[in-house]
């Protein structure tokens, strides 16, 4: 079971010939496998895939460490591995909280799972820490 991701998430991550292609329904799901090249599905369908959107998707390559954990605020791995190793620290989820509080965040529209990055990044952030030990 995939997570569900709207419409509209699509329609702004999809490259325009695969846009197209998008049914008419409202509700789709996000594939989170690392190792399948489908992004999103309906039950018992795969729709899109990964060379279909037009951004990069964390989830599906982590072995990437360019590829963005937050999309709105363009943290990846790197950069957190590059802050932690500069300061001891990592700002990213003090960073993104204080945008999101302030209104600044475009999750549905900007991250291909359609939904906050904070978990992701704090997955990352913890993995970096314990390389950094």
């Amino acid at each position: 079971m995939g997570k569900p991701v709207a419409r509209l998430t699509l329609g702004a991550l999809l490259r325009p010939e695969a846009r197209v292609r998008i049914p008419r329904q409202e509700e789709f799901c996000f594939c989170r496998t690392a190792t399948c090249e489908v992004v999103y599905f309906r039950e018992g369908e795969a729709l899109f895939r990964k060379d279909d959107l037009g951004v990069h998707v964390g989830i599906k390559e982590p072995q990437d460490p360019t590829v963005p954990v937050c999309y709105c605020f363009g943290w990846t791995p790197q950069k957190i591995r590059a802050e932690l190793e500069a300061t001891g620290t990592s700002t990213a989820i003090d960073q993104i909280r204080a945008q999101v509080k302030a209104g600044n965040c475009y999750c549905e529209v900007t991250n291909p799972q359609g939904s906050c990055c904070l978990g992701n990044v704090a997955k990352v952030v913890q993995e970096a820490r314990t390389l950094a030990t």
